[in-house]
């Protein structure tokens, strides 16, 4: 399994004819640069992934077969501030030195005259990303650790040291929500197909319900089962994926939109509808929170209920990008032109309202 957007993709064949480049470029280019890319380069697609086509590369040699993955832009016409490898390649770099388990990063390479877009190299890792939440042919035991893991990982990149790590400066510090609500406005503007009243009205009711208090730790964006890889048989995670919408943020963002998990009724996304939490191991979503604020030294988390409207209200912002592009032909693998931010809007503005 690669370690790349969702980690959820599976090698093809060849490359799709969209995202096509000069294979035999990539190759000198590489070799170039790094030794152990000297030899016979093969490229494949992997299958999946929205955002960021990424690729498997197999290198064979004398000395045997290497493999990486080659995370790209995607060509056309970009959303503003979308599409970023360049910060996911030195995110990843970053955390590596400071413990956090990410994918060893090789080379960024910015010029868009090698395969047309910028790109990175990262190491394949051998390993289990698991898509369905519920964790199917697991024992209780290996899903409770599962889930703990996951927890606890989270809670060890919050409190990464921003300075320590050489990261001071990946984002503004303070006023997160206020910026991101702004961002996410202009983004669903900027691929706007139809009117979806839900989205009006979180766009107004957003930025008024935003809770006191600030913080500013290294946030993921977009942390969740499938965006993780585990060892190939123990519950021990090995890699945090897919570190393409990370910032300086705060860090309850992360939490609210981990906790969405147990209100999502996309098994695509991720689901729990229908588990059993007392014999399965999974935890609630009280004691998933309630083990994250152990962690974090925190007393409990007042308004819950913003922090995952907030993250599903992104979701629905990223999604209306995703059919955009999928109208204009230019999305990074083929998909029926569903438009899924209606639903994820009203989801967001239901929990919303609760005030959970």
């Amino acid at each position: 399994m690669s370690p790349s957007s969702g980690g959820s993709l599976t090698p093809v064949t060849s490359v799709s004819p969209r995202h096509r480049f000069d294979e035999a470029r990539l190759a000198g280019y590489l070799a170039e640069r790094l030794e152990e890319m000297h030899g016979d380069l093969t490229v494949q697609q992997f299958a999946g992934g929205a955002s960021n086509p990424t690729f498997l590369l197999t290198v064979a040699s004398a000395t045997g077969i290497r493999r990486y993955v080659l995370r790209k832009k995607p060509p056309g016409p970009l959303l503003p501030s979308a599409h970023q490898i360049e910060r996911e390649f030195r995110v990843m770099a970053a955390l590596g030195r400071v413990g956090i388990p990410v994918p060893t990063v090789r080379l960024l390479c910015e010029d868009p005259a090698v395969i047309g877009t910028a790109f990175y190299v990262m190491d394949f890792l051998e390993g289990r990303v698991f898509r369905d939440a519920t964790l199917p042919g697991l024992s209780a035991l290996d899903r409770r650790a599962i889930y703990d893991e996951l927890n606890a990982t989270l809670a060890k990149l919050h409190g990464v040291d921003i300075e320590a790590a050489g990261l001071s400066d990946y984002g503004r510090h303070g006023g997160y929500f206020e910026r991101q609500i702004a961002r996410w406005t202009k983004q669903y503007r900027g691929a706007e197909t139809e009117p979806i009243p839900a989205m009006e009205r979180l766009i107004e009711s957003l930025p008024d319900r935003i809770p006191p208090g600030d913080e500013t730790t290294i946030a993921h964006g977009d942390y969740r089962l499938e965006n993780v890889m585990f060892h190939t048989s123990e519950p021990r995670l090995i890699a945090v994926l897919d570190w393409e919408l990370s910032t300086l943020g705060h860090p309850l963002a992360d939490l609210g939109y981990n906790a969405f998990l147990w209100r999502s009724d996309s098994p695509g996304w991720g689901s729990l509808a229908g588990v059993d939490f007392g014999a399965s191991g999974i935890p609630t979503q009280a004691d998933y929170v309630a083990a994250y604020c152990r962690r974090t030294g925190r007393e409990g988390i007042p308004d819950l209920a913003f922090y995952i409207a907030f993250g599903v209200f992104r979701l629905a912002s990223i999604s209306q990008g995703v059919y955009r592009r999928v109208l204009d032909g230019v999305a990074a693998s083929p998909r029926e032109a569903m438009n899924g931010a209606p639903h994820l809007a009203q989801t967001a503005l239901a929990i919303l309202e609760e005030r959970a």
